[in-house]
């Protein structure tokens, strides 16, 4: 089994005790730790009033990101469609891609990336229905391919660009769409792992082929802690423990230090929504991950790793992914 390709989602987590301006040097450091060990591609969620995450101005940040790297692609995962008018997501993207050629990509959520108050406030008064997100994701197509004769409304950059497009989705609505227009997919199991399988299998089952690709392609999103031994990875991944409950029960907060015994603090209904929520994490020592993993690529099929690391500390992240690159050799 050809094993899958490493690639990372960074949510530029602002740490408790840190600043905005910390998170996002940290995520500086580890895109280029992730091109030095070959990583394919690093990708950058958009999320809007929250605390703990500094990526919502994502397209800024895809920029400072290939702009401080050499040679790996850096992206959206994802662009929040429903919060931009597609003309403004085209020029923005046909930017980066004049900037940085043949190294950036345009992934597309139809979440708001944000609750109900502050969706209105970047929406303003639009209203948005089932069959918007089709429509905005096809002129967008429209957008960044050749300018044709005739053509209203032309992207400038960005006509000609032809930014590889990928859907994201943690249901089946996306796998369907994508499987559709014959483009990649991305499947948010790093915190939505419930629909996983089925979501995969109606991609590829419905899959038609097009210009852009010939058969299909996924990414599966996957939490990954890496160390030495399982026990202080699981002591590492408390921060992220606590971040999910904090996600769970409405308290977002900045990524907090880890907590010895974590899980064992908390009651087992918490810890039983915190696991659901993990459940494709991949926390342990060298040979626990090689293991987790190896097992992941043979249920998935997966053609990449999109890994999701919220450690901590700055160094022992870089560490996590050196590991987890060693666990896939």
């Amino acid at each position: 089994m050809k094993k899958p390709v490493l690639s990372m989602l960074d949510l530029v987590a602002v740490r408790e005790g840190g600043t905005v301006a910390d998170a996002l040097q940290i995520a500086v450091r580890t895109a280029r730790c992730a091109e030095r060990l070959g990583f394919a591609r690093y990708w950058l969620a958009e999320h809007h009033n929250m605390p703990g995450i500094a990526s919502s101005a994502t397209a800024v940040l895809v920029g400072h990101i290939a702009g401080a790297t050499r040679s790996i692609r850096v992206g959206s995962g994802g662009i929040m469609l429903p919060n931009h008018a597609p003309l403004v997501v085209a020029e923005a993207f046909g930017t980066l891609a004049e900037l940085y050629p043949g190294r950036i990509d345009l992934g597309l959520g139809r979440a708001p990336g944000t609750d109900g108050p502050t969706m209105r406030a970047l929406r303003r008064n639009r209203v948005e229905t089932e069959e918007d997100f089709p429509r905005d994701v096809q002129e967008l197509q429209r957008l960044l391919g050749p300018a044709q004769a005739g053509q209203a409304i032309v992207a400038v950059p960005g006509a000609g660009t032809n930014v590889p497009i990928w859907l994201l989705g943690s249901s089946l609505f996306s796998a369907q769409l994508a499987a559709h227009l014959g483009l990649p997919y991305a499947f948010a199991s790093h915190f939505a792992p419930r629909m996983l399988h089925q979501a995969l299998a109606i991609y590829r089952q419905t899959f038609r082929p097009g210009a852009v690709l010939a058969k299909p392609y996924a990414i599966v999103g996957v939490p990954v802690v890496a160390a030495p031994t399982d026990a202080e990875a699981q002591f590492l991944a408390s921060s992220t423990y606590q971040r999910v409950l904090g996600i769970l029960t409405g308290n977002r907060t900045r990524l907090p230090p880890p907590v010895e015994g974590f899980m064992e603090q908390i009651t087992e209904r918490e810890r039983a929504a915190i696991e659901d929520f993990l459940a494709v994490g991949v926390i342990g020592g060298p040979q626990t991950v090689q293991t987790g993993l190896a097992a992941l690529a043979e249920a998935t099929q997966a053609d990449e790793f999109m890994l999701v690391s919220d450690v901590f500390d700055a160094d022992l992240r870089l560490r996590s992914l050196e590991l987890t690159a060693q666990a896939m050799v």
